[in-house]
């Protein structure tokens, strides 16, 4: 009777699990695979796909999205008209591109210094290394607050230290239509030369070390080394590198907002500034959803042209 009565005993949800794992028996490994992947598929084009559509839709329309019961009238491609003849639009881009230029020229070549210095093992090289990454740590939002105080003309320890090597008087950084590029420039480089750093540093430690054996044994100066060894193994590391950067200082916002908000005038006012001005200022969404497609095609364009070149380098 007792064992009648423990075999009578049912765990709850036991038949619904055996059931599940009988059905889950009968599928294939691929069907598995699917069934876990599906969901975030799924999740991924719900963030992603459908917005890039949505946009995509928008710029062939009128919609402002201060008056969601207004009708949505299709006007064809009168926004992109508009943006291609508009030289605004145009210094926008010009901006962005000068930008992008010289930060990634001048990263380049500190980060690429200081792998090289970092590469020599030198007493204390990891507490260096420490100090030199701090910056790519802080939020964009963060070092813009804190450059801004730096680039006080008349408190800012920015203006003391120039005036320490050449007495010019206070240095308005932020305030000057020809030094405001350049300070934004100099926040950006101050903050990310250290990721170019890491990735040509993982480059150099990647170089067998019978390379420079041989070439030390062929009496190779150190200039050939670098040039027939060390350029052509972490030159991959340096254009992936400039790649995932140049991408980020294409949509670079937050910073130059907390820098100088675009100014003195529109000096500094990038591409995504001006996106945003248009988006949720003057509230212009098909227009402005026009300008983003516009710099999607730009970025996404150059991106493919760059990566093919990448694996050229590859090869």
């Amino acid at each position: 009777m007792a064992q009648n009565a423990e075999q009578g005993l049912a765990v709850p949800g036991a038949g619904g699990l055996r059931g599940g794992l009988r059905r889950a028996r009968g599928l294939s490994d691929r069907a598995i695979t699917v069934l876990f992947i599906a969901p975030s598929v799924l999740l991924l084009l719900a963030i992603n796909i459908f917005p890039l559509i949505w946009t995509v839709y928008l710029s062939f329309t009128n919609y402002r999205a201060n008056q969601p019961g207004r009708e949505i009238k299709w006007i064809g491609t009168r926004n992109y008209e508009r943006l291609l003849g508009s030289e605004d639009v145009w210094g926008y881009l010009q901006a962005t591109a000068n930008f992008v230029v010289w930060t990634m020229l001048i990263q380049v070549l500190l980060g690429l210094g200081l792998a090289l210095l970092i590469n020599r093992n030198f007493r204390g090289a990891p507490f260096w290394t420490t100090i030199i990454l701090i910056p790519m740590m802080l939020s964009p939002a963060v070092v813009g607050t804190f450059w801004t105080y730096l680039y006080q003309p008349q408190t800012g320890i920015f203006s003391y230290i120039i005036n320490m090597f050449a007495s010019v008087g206070p240095i308005d950084m932020i305030g000057s239509v020809h030094l405001a590029p350049w300070a934004i420039v100099i926040v950006d480089t101050w903050m990310w030369t250290p990721y170019i750093m890491l990735l040509c540093l993982a480059g150099l430690r990647s170089i067998p070390d019978y390379l420079y054996e041989a070439a030390e044994v062929d009496r190779a100066n150190a200039l050939q080394t670098f040039w027939y060894i060390t350029l052509p193994r972490i030159l991959p590391f340096l254009m992936l590198a400039v790649l995932f950067r140049g991408i980020e200082n294409f949509k670079m916002f937050d910073m130059v907002v907390e820098l100088t908000s675009g100014g003195p005038g529109s000096t500094t006012e990038l591409a995504s500034i001006n996106l945003k001005r248009e988006a949720f200022e003057k509230w212009r969404t098909g227009f402005a959803s026009a300008f983003a497609v516009i710099l999607f095609v730009t970025v996404f364009g150059l991106g493919n042209i760059y990566v093919k070149a990448l694996n050229r380098v590859k090869q």
